[in-house]
């Protein structure tokens, strides 16, 4: 099984929206996939109109109290499943922190699930923490959103020096440009300095459209309900990318 964090530190950069898009996509092809919506805001679940609840909260995932696989929720696509998100989360880091757990807790957990998926994405609340280490940690690669603005390139900065800290330089990081639009001066500035601070910036991007805010009205994701929309096509050529050089 194949671990794909979409994370970055910075908070409203489409990492929601790119997961579950990306995560349809790959079932596409018929690889078994699984998305954890850890985010306690729980936008993955509600995309996929699942309740945002787990029995026993986020203490009986931690402690191992309840097996995972009793967590998982399928959707309305085949080969695509969910485990949901659960306001609990928000308490993740200190229990994690309260039971003197390293940051391979996450790794444990998932094990059971290691033979069942092909892919797993972690779409993940931002923020450095207890539980991103443990995101860190487990999976193969991180694929970044970047707007293309100074805030937001501050925190890929933040990132790859935090990995770098804690001796994570093997992880791959793969920064790609998320509601960029070449109609600002600014974003198209900032989309040509990116690949020249980070040669592994994905060459696709998602530029900004109201398509893709639809998705929330709708509960549906654009590359299913309109898949020859611009945003979708992009979301395609994505995952395409990633698929040729993340392993």
């Amino acid at each position: 099984m194949k671990v794909l964090a979409i994370y970055n530190i910075k908070g409203g950069v489409g990492k929601t929206s790119s997961a579950v898009n990306l995560a349809y996509l790959s079932t596409q092809s018929g690889a078994r996939t699984l998305i954890w919506d850890l985010d306690p805001q729980g936008a993955s679940s509600y995309y996929f109109r699942i309740a945002p609840k787990v029995k026993g909260g986020s203490k009986a995932l931690i402690r191992q109290k309840q097996a995972i696989d009793m967590m998982i929720k399928g959707t309305d696509f085949e080969n695509l499943d969910l485990i949901p998100a659960d306001f609990s989360y928000r308490h993740m880091d200190l229990l994690l922190n309260r039971k003197n757990m390293d940051t391979r807790q996450f790794s444990r957990i998932l094990k059971p699930l290691k033979n069942e998926y092909d892919f797993l994405f972690l779409d993940c609340p931002p923020s450095i923490s207890l539980v991103s280490e443990n995101v860190l940690q487990v999976s193969d690669a991180v694929i970044a959103p970047v707007i293309p603005t100074p805030l937001s390139l501050r925190t890929l900065q933040q990132l790859s020096e935090h990995c770098q800290s804690h001796q994570l330089e093997d992880l791959k990081i793969f920064p790609f440009g998320s509601m960029v639009d070449r109609r600002k001066k600014l974003h198209r500035e900032c989309m040509e300095l990116l690949p020249q601070k980070y040669p592994n910036m994905l060459k696709s991007y998602i530029p900004y459209s109201s398509d893709i805010e639809q998705m929330a009205e709708l509960r549906d994701l654009i590359v299913h309900f309109s898949p020859r929309k611009k945003a979708a096509l992009a979301f395609r050529n994505l995952w395409e990318e990633i698929q040729t050089i993340a392993w």
